[in-house]
């Protein structure tokens, strides 16, 4: 259970993963030994998951973010699976759900243009025997990108 330590660690740590040690003891008044054990306990339990920079994909070549509803042939497991797998392998699908509805997943994919995302859905989508339609939105614009979590100081049971 997170108490109001741990949520404030995680409020500071979305905020700026490079903090010392020492200057987030500051910000959430606790040793920075307490810190350090607090921390490790989060990693530990899973709930800090990775420490990353988030880099700009214009920076880097990457401009284009494509938005993809995928729909299974069959949801055999073995079939499922190796389509998941392989969507998980690759490394311009940026986050994959496994969703309900229409379509079975959700990718969100990010190129540095439309030619590489053709190649891209020649090997992701067409080779695939189990992929029985796919559907593309090309976003326009970044309007809000985050994996940050809202974290208060409520009870992870609250209502």
């Amino acid at each position: 259970m997170l108490d109001a330590y741990d949520r404030k660690i995680l409020i500071e740590m979305q905020n700026d993963a490079r903090i010392a040690q020492s200057e987030l003891g500051e910000r959430v008044h606790l040793s920075t030994a307490a810190v350090n054990r607090r921390l490790k306990r989060l990693t530990d339990e899973g709930i800090i998951k990775k420490y990353t920079a988030v880099v700009s994909p214009e920076a880097v070549g990457y401009p284009l973010t494509i938005v993809a509803e995928v729909e299974a042939e069959s949801e055999q497991l073995d079939l499922f699976d190796a389509m998941k797998r392989s969507f998980e392998a690759c490394p311009l699908v940026q986050q994959c759900y496994y969703v309900t509805g229409q379509c079975d997943f959700i990718l969100i994919i990010t190129v540095q243009d439309m030619e590489q995302y053709r190649d891209l859905t020649r090997r992701l989508f067409f080779q695939n025997n189990n992929v029985k339609r796919f559907r593309t939105f090309v976003a326009m614009g970044r309007e809000k990108v985050s994996l940050d979590l809202p974290i208060d100081d409520q009870p992870l049971d609250a209502p």
